[in-house]
């Protein structure tokens, strides 16, 4: 998160069990961290809901991810930068969701894009080096643009026991 970011955390007592605590900024970052896969929800020109699996990273308060130029979730956000990207598990009485809402920012630094490349080395693996060229990653699978997406607004859903949801809603200081 910036550091002319605030962010306040509330935890929803409509969906929260009573000895359920809202869960601190800092947990979620560390949980967005370490998740493998992320959901990316675009919106298509037309309305429609795009959703899609990918690998990110988080980086400077904010999520990391990239995707081919002729891709729909690249059209869609040529059109509509707002998104939603979810982690989590599927299970039903275990471990915790992470739903960040915000808008997909292109990133065409160049330094910037090859701190995000060692990321994603770092947290991927070898398979996943990519070069820096003309404000893109660049692979063998070709090229891929880079967007950040730092949170507006942030759900977390804690499951088991005990049940809790935490929001985590983020604006300049004054």
């Amino acid at each position: 998160m910036a550091a002319d970011m605030t962010v306040d955390t509330t935890l929803d007592p409509r969906y929260s069990e009573p000895a359920a605590e809202a869960t601190p900024w800092a947990e979620a970052v560390r949980r967005l961290a370490a998740a493998e896969v992320y959901w990316l929800t675009t919106v298509r020109p037309d309305g429609r809901p795009h959703v899609t699996p990918l690998i990110a990273v988080w980086r400077e308060g904010a999520l990391h991810f990239c995707t081919g130029p002729d891709e729909r979730k690249a059209r869609n956000l040529a059109v509509n930068r707002r998104v939603a990207v979810t982690t989590g598990s599927n299970a039903l009485a275990e471990g915790f969701d992470l739903v960040v809402e915000g808008e997909a920012v292109r990133v065409a630094d160049e330094e910037a894009l090859r701190a995000l490349a060692e990321a994603y080395v770092d947290k991927y693996g070898e398979d996943w080096r990519f070069g820096v060229r003309d404000g893109c990653f660049v692979s063998d699978g070709g090229t891929a643009l880079v967007f950040a997406v730092a949170p507006t607004t942030a759900f977390g859903f804690a499951k088991g026991t005990p049940y809790g949801q935490t929001r985590w809603r983020f604006g300049k200081e004054s």
